[in-house]
């Protein structure tokens, strides 16, 4: 008997076939349903991410059909293992050195001002820290400082970088700062009052920071002003982290400041 298919669609009715497209990093591409523009960031069993012009990140299915290359509609794919592709790079922005082991901790350190940047650090920079040596510790206030630095006594083969919140000058972060430093100890600062403000405010889906009232504990007034549970801070800022992918996602005035430390730890003069 002949065999006939299940499809009665007319051929001349049929769409034809999409092209295929591997789905490599910085590929640009529009989605078709949303109409959403930006280029591949990842891609992973079933899903590509897309990044826009202006940072925004979203995931969409691996659908035939599903997207436009130049006006064209195609259907993305994942790349081959095989295939040369762009050089990976680690969230710092820094070319991933594949298979690279953690070096040997250097006698230097980075000290960083409170848990939440200690951890926003290890996000951002943990992979070139790790190939580096350099190990980041965290002090609970700037108050803290000039007895850390005389308990580590930084020299020729053991610099001393820290980071400190709000480093503006007339504040008593910047004279503190000013009576630790010397030549193998760098204190650096950003304006921020608190860690949280160093994140774009599009990173986590708001305008911008709200601005808290002297007086008020500032993590607290935020949360109120937005609308987030002011009574668990930390589980606010694990949601704010989660949203940091990469140096895309933090203020230049941050990221200036941490790859200057890492410099000043990994120069040769202090290796």
């Amino acid at each position: 008997m002949r065999q006939y298919s299940p499809d009665l669609t007319p051929p001349w009715k049929k769409p034809k076939p999409a092209p295929e497209v591997p789905a490599d990093p910085g590929l640009v591409v529009e989605e078709s349903d949303t109409g959403f523009c930006g280029a591949v960031v990842r891609c992973e069993a079933g899903t590509v991410t897309l990044e826009d012009r202006f940072g925004k990140h979203r995931v969409f299915p691996l659908e035939p059909r599903g997207f436009l290359l130049e006006g064209r509609v195609v259907t993305l794919v994942r790349p081959s293992s095989a295939a040369p592709g762009r050089p990976s790079r680690t969230a710092s922005g820094s070319v991933a050195v594949p298979g690279a082991r953690a070096r040997v901790a250097r006698a230097g350190r980075i000290y960083v001002e409170g848990r939440h940047d200690a951890e926003l650090v290890e996000r951002v920079w943990g992979d070139d820290l790790r190939i580096e040596g350099v190990v980041v510790e965290y002090l609970e206030g700037v108050d803290d400082l000039p007895a850390i630095v005389a308990e580590f006594a930084p020299g020729p083969d053991a610099r001393l970088g820290v980071l400190v919140d709000h480093l503006v000058p007339g504040s008593k972060e910047s004279r503190i700062a000013e009576a630790v430093t010397s030549e193998h100890a760098l204190v650096v600062g950003h304006p921020y009052i608190d860690i949280w403000e160093a994140v774009k405010p599009s990173s986590v889906g708001i305008e911008a920071w709200p601005r808290v009232p002297r007086g008020q504990d500032w993590k607290t007034g935020v949360c109120r002003a937005l609308g987030w549970p002011s009574e668990n801070t930390g589980a606010v800022w694990q949601a704010i982290l989660a949203r940091v992918g990469s140096y895309k996602d933090l203020e230049p005035e941050l990221l200036g400041r941490v790859e200057e430390l890492i410099d000043f730890v990994t120069d040769s003069g202090g290796a």
